[in-house]
């Protein structure tokens, strides 16, 4: 049997801002499944979270958390759902605030978490033989696992959800936030900053990431953020593993939030536009594909991509729909978009789960032209409620959709290689090519239909790799 413990900032159904949850929440329920392992999830206790939740906790008790030369309490509450036990680490002064991210001292707030976890392995009743931590916000738990054990032998796996963000903060604060030698800083220093993500790479026994084309791509510096020299001395330890989706959560056929729930009827989706399109107040025409975008407005999107092409591309017969919330910049490209094509456009800036699954269920092409993109969901997502996403050939996105070629009749999508606008116009005239062909679009509407991204295939993946460490301490 394998005791393993995830360590995550974020999780679904308590608390989400983004993927990260939706992976650490239901990648444990995939896990379950395997008789030798046992999952078990710690997290922060955020204010945020709801009463719902909050009126389920159970209080364990308390424990004092030493950071550098002060001292903190921790309150530690647990709680069952679906069959997973859940740890909640609660402190007043670094998480009943507003929002869970977005503050100055970030970097405290979490090295304080980190703390926090290893010393609660001293008062829960769960020895975990792997600790597995996701993105920076536990970086510094792999990190202090591997110098203080407090678990005789315990392994470590890190995920890398994204590179990008890496909790760095002044390298002179290790002794404020450390009580520990100065022979480890090298351990977590990089570039002349304590680096939380890095002090995951250098400690962890494996490191994973979100897709086998992340794996690869972050050891090139043009996707690394700096960290490519780690990553390729840490190479055999690296392994790429496509995330999965809770394909009970995202399920068509019995998603409440759906006008009309359907398996795979054309028909169904079509009557779906309609009410949707009712509801927001675009014009159904019902020959008209539905192109539409469900996202954070960033640069990283690939958002400067379609602003290069989108009023060219609203030339042809169809219509567009943008939901989400980011950059100034593109909140107000999208809203005057739609005020200049008000019967082919609509630009929803704001973000609303049921809105959002009921696009995906609205959709004939889903867009996704990412500048980079470690896995991504959305697209996984939009497969499931049987909407064609279209997107650039980088990370998760050139592992999971692969294009549709008329003389093979393979293919579940479209997609460019290029971080070019011309090359994202290209493909979006050719899916409206074969989306006004009939024979070709039922063929490709087909594939679609067949795939399927659920957890069973990643999990096995992560088993082994747990499995693989379980030996190493067997055998040595």
């Amino acid at each position: 049997m394998n005791n393993i413990l995830f360590v995550a900032s974020e999780c679904a159904p308590f608390i989400k801002t983004g993927g990260l949850a939706d992976v650490v929440g239901s990648l444990p329920q995939a896990l379950k499944q395997y008789e030798k392992q046992e999952v078990r999830v710690i997290l922060p206790l955020y204010d945020e979270m709801d009463e719902k939740w909050k009126s389920q906790l159970d209080y364990l008790g308390s424990f004092d958390v030493e950071l550098g030369w002060r001292t903190q309490e921790a309150h530690i509450f647990t709680l069952t759902y679906d069959q997973i036990i859940y740890y909640f680490i609660s402190n007043d002064y670094y998480f009943s605030r507003k929002g869970i991210y977005g503050y100055y001292d970030d970097g405290e707030r979490f090295v304080f978490f980190s703390h926090a976890v290893i010393e609660a392995l001293k008062h829960i009743d769960y020895k975990p033989q792997i600790l597995h931590g996701h993105d920076w916000q536990a970086g510094i738990t792999i990190a202090l696992a591997n110098i203080l054990q407090p678990v005789q032998d315990m392994k470590t796996v890190f995920t890398i959800h994204n590179i990008k963000y890496q909790g760095v903060m002044p390298l002179d604060i290790y002794e404020d936030f450390f009580n520990l030698g100065r022979e480890h800083i090298s351990g977590m220093e990089w570039d002349g900053m304590l680096n939380c993500l890095k002090s995951a790479l250098f400690h962890a026994d494996k490191i994973t990431t979100v897709s086998p084309s992340y794996a690869e791509e972050i050891r090139n510096p043009y996707y690394s953020e700096g960290l490519h020299p780690m990553l390729i001395d840490r190479k055999a330890d690296l392994v790429g593993v496509i995330n999965g989706i809770d394909t009970r959560e995202y399920n068509p056929s019995s998603d409440p939030a759906l006008f009309v729930n359907y398996r795979s009827a054309r028909s169904k989706k079509k009557e779906n536009r309609m009410k949707l399109q009712k509801k927001i107040g675009l014009s159904f025409e019902e020959d008209r594909p539905l192109y539409v975008i469900i996202s954070r407005l960033v640069e990283q999107k690939g958002l400067h991509l379609i602003q290069h092409i989108l009023d060219e591309f609203l030339e042809q017969d169809i219509q567009f729909i943008v939901l989400g919330t980011g950059d100034a910049e593109f909140e107000g490209y999208f809203s005057d978009l739609a005020h200049r094509y008000p019967d082919k456009a609509a630009a929803l800036i704001s973000f609303d789960e049921q809105l959002a699954r009921q696009l995906y269920a609205s959709a004939d092409f889903f867009i996704m032209p990412s500048k980079f993109e470690p896995c991504g969901l959305s697209q996984l997502i939009a497969l499931q409620y049987k909407a064609v996403p279209i997107v650039r050939e980088t990370g998760g996105l050139k592992d999971t959709i692969s294009p549709y070629n008329m003389l093979t009749g393979e293919g579940n999508g479209f997609s460019f290689a290029n971080y070019n606008a011309h090359d994202l116009l290209n493909v979006l005239n050719y899916s409206l090519e074969i989306y006004n062909n009939p024979s070709e679009w039922q063929k490709l509407y087909k594939n679609v239909t067949k795939s399927q991204f659920s957890w069973k295939d990643s999990a096995h993946q992560y088993v082994t790799i747990y499995e693989s460490l379980s030996r190493e301490l067997v055998y040595g």
